[in-house]
């Protein structure tokens, strides 16, 4: 971020504006080297055009949904080999199911039974030619997205290392990572701690507390797009089993429901980013037992509240 005199200024990637901060005529706090934000333009590009190609997917289903074929009710990726031969084949004008079902492949033959009801329809001219206009679009976006990763990666070549760090941390896939990276960049001397990089990125709880009493704790505004990251992150990190970050989420969603635990993840995961590009080592786990082994007692407590309360005496006795 760009501190002017009086007003906080967003970066907003503007050159003249990192110019004038080298210059000395702006105060940065945070200013990226010029390769990072390279980077940071293509990511955040691929991202935007990810979300439109989401945006037009949608569209075919609603399009589809109004012409009465349920192709997702069999297939469960219509934009995959079997799906995209039949709707291409629907544009072209063949409505005809039987034919439309012996379009299958692989594994989708053994549904051609079902295919055949589910292709029945009221395909019309209007829906081939809006149906049409689609697919040519997410071809389009298909090959645009595709043409960035290629940038991207090349663009990427001199963090290849940080990239395979921040992988091995559960949930993080290549592409996250790369975003991250996009977003923080690798030099982590500019934040004195984990706590200011957490801070700076918007994954830390609010403090607004007045004559004793404490009125908001939600969290500062970050960067958007490192937000995404570090979520796409979390969500198939809560999903790996016996790991750290599915045991915090666990033990944070009772207490502050699924957002805030969600918050806590991505907390987390933005702090063991800056220890790893601080010192080069690899993740290190704590495993989904950390809680109980660091407090076995409190498990002990929970476990025998919980038969207490279904009517059973407990009478606990350590194992020789």
């Amino acid at each position: 971020m760009l501190v002017v005199p009086g007003r906080k200024t967003d970066v907003k990637d503007a050159e003249w504006l990192c110019q004038l901060a080298e210059a000395g005529l702006l105060k940065a706090s945070f200013v990226p080297p010029k390769p990072i934000r390279a980077l940071r333009q293509l990511t955040r590009y691929r991202k935007s055009q990810i979300s439109e190609r989401q945006r037009e997917a949608n569209r075919l289903h609603k399009a589809l949904e109004d012409t009465g074929i349920k192709l997702d009710c069999v297939a469960t990726d219509i934009l995959g080999k079997s799906g995209r031969a039949m709707l291409d084949a629907l544009v072209a004008g063949t409505t005809n199911p039987e034919i439309l079902a012996e379009l299958a492949k692989g594994r989708m033959r053994t549904k051609i039974p079902a295919l055949r009801e589910a292709l029945e329809g009221r395909f019309e001219p209007l829906h081939a030619l809006l149906i049409g206009a689609i697919l040519v679009h997410l071809d389009f976006l298909d090959e645009h997205i595709d043409r960035l990763s290629d940038a991207i990666e090349e663009q990427l070549a001199p963090f290849g290392a940080a990239i395979e760090l921040l992988c091995t941390i559960p949930g993080v896939q290549e592409r996250s990572a790369q975003n991250i990276i996009a977003e923080i960049g690798v030099d982590m001397s500019v934040f004195p701690t984990a706590g200011h990089l957490a801070s700076w990125a918007g994954q830390c709880p609010g403090n607004d507390q007045s004559a004793g009493k404490r009125r908001s704790g939600h969290t500062r505004r970050g960067s958007k797009w490192l937000d995404d990251a570090l979520k796409d992150s979390a969500m198939p990190a809560i999903r790996t089993d016996d790991s750290y970050l599915q045991a915090l989420y666990r033990r944070k969603k009772p207490q502050l429901g699924h957002g805030r635990a969600i918050g806590a993840v991505k907390h987390s995961i933005i702090c063991a980013c800056w220890h790893m590009l601080s010192t080069g080592e690899i993740y290190n786990d704590l495993g989904g037992d950390y809680y109980t082994r660091r407090d076995p007692q409190r498990q002990i407590r929970r476990l025998v509240a919980q038969l207490e309360r279904l009517g059973q005496t407990v009478t606990l006795q350590e194992a020789a």
